[in-house]
């Protein structure tokens, strides 16, 4: 049996994760806003639902439920991060309270758990931390540049965490699924449409098109969280696949472009040039 703490339990990803591991016989350390959304499954599986309230964003109570989860349960195998928001629309039409909001929720917070996490992981020997990305930490569709924002963020954080905790046996899986029929683009915020930005403006997605399934996305999670060595990046879904194929050869193409040019900009052994405060330096060869 693994003890797994998930954030983001009622709904989506979470309440799935939540219900899977449990039914399998594991523990859940499930933090939500509303622990009583929950009722229904600490009923049936007793002691091994372990809750608790919580709303990402208040970093110290975030904090503190990390810590008590550690302490009240001994070991805790398996940190997901999966509490997450989206708000779409073209840069110029976002709020400035929309921005900050889901960069705390999707970002901020992203990064805080890991940080409270890690401490615990490591005095225990090792563990997974877990983050719930998106093909969309890796490609970006127009209209959704502040959701691509979050995910691009916190893929670059994990990509340098990664090696810093190796060492203590913490490994780390960043999900990026496609797209999922979840209630997330259900609660998924709108800006308000500017007329600048009709090209933007055509039908919103519908749940019903979207070819990836809840369950076996968090089945594969839970496969992940079982093996000794885990991908880095867990990609699913055959539309991930393709979009972030395409995204990462057309990056690696213009980059590969500018092999010639990009030198210019290195010094020449031997050559004198203005230092970082204005002092002459030499370049040794």
């Amino acid at each position: 049996m693994k003890t797994w703490f998930v954030t983001g339990a009622s709904r989506g990803f979470g309440r799935e994760l939540t219900e899977q591991l449990l039914a399998r016989g594991d523990r859940v350390a499930a933090t939500l806003r509303r622990p009583e959304q929950l009722d229904d499954l600490a009923t049936t599986h007793g002691d091994r639902l372990w809750r608790a309230a919580l709303d990402v964003t208040g970093t110290d109570r975030l904090h503190a439920v990390v810590d008590a989860a550690f302490t009240e349960l001994g070991r805790i195998d398996v940190v997901v991060s999966n509490a997450g928001s989206g708000t779409f629309g073209a840069a110029e039409e976002l709020t400035d309270a929309q921005v900050e909001d889901m960069l705390a929720v999707n970002l901020t917070a992203s990064i805080h758990l890991a940080r409270f996490a890690v401490p615990h992981l490591r005095e225990q020997g090792g563990g997974l931390l877990m983050q719930v990305s998106s093909m969309g930490g890796q490609m970006s569709f127009p209209a959704f540049s502040l959701y691509h924002a979050s995910k691009w963020g916190i893929e670059g954080f994990y990509e340098a965490l990664a090696p810093e905790v190796a060492p203590f046996g913490i490994r780390t899986v960043l999900v990026e699924p496609g797209m999922i029929r979840t209630s997330f683009f259900d609660a998924a915020q709108h800006a308000d449409e500017l007329p600048a930005y009709e090209h933007l403006h055509g039908p919103r997605i519908s749940v019903a098109d979207m070819p990836g399934d809840q369950g076996r996305v968090v089945a594969a999670m839970i496969e992940a969280g079982e093996r000794p060595d885990p991908p880095r990046r867990l990609v699913l879904g055959s539309d991930a696949h393709r979009l972030i194929t395409e995204a990462l050869r057309e990056r690696s193409a213009e980059v590969a472009a500018q092999r010639d040019t990009a030198p210019r900009t290195d010094l020449v052994p031997g050559e004198v040039t203005g230092g970082p405060d204005g002092a002459r330096a030499t370049m040794c060869a």
